[in-house]
């Protein structure tokens, strides 16, 4: 049995980092295994008290369910990283 894989954007600022994939369950769950992978591998900790999860188009309770997975809050779009405002309107690309 293969594994369907997970395709996954990467953008890294400083200390920011911001993970771009699907929204489903799985790539939930394995993204949480990277952020702990990362912790055991460099002994460094994710300040999941900084971290936020968010999605466009999704229905609140999935977004609040990926949180849980995540131990982390959830976020509303539009929002503001790196000074910038991050817009959902999709109209204006």
């Amino acid at each position: 049995m293969g594994s369907k894989g997970i395709n996954v954007g990467l953008l890294q600022f400083a200390d920011d980092t911001l993970f771009l994939c699907e929204a489903d369950i799985q790539n939930a769950w394995t993204l949480e295994a990277i952020l702990r992978s990362f912790e055991l591998m460099s002994g460094l900790k994710v300040n999941f008290f900084r971290t936020k999860v968010g999605g466009l188009r999704l229905d609140a309770p999935l977004i609040k369910g990926f949180s849980k997975i995540l131990n982390c809050k959830h976020m509303t779009i539009p929002f503001v990283y790196l000074g910038m405002p991050i817009r959902g309107n999709l109209r204006r690309a």
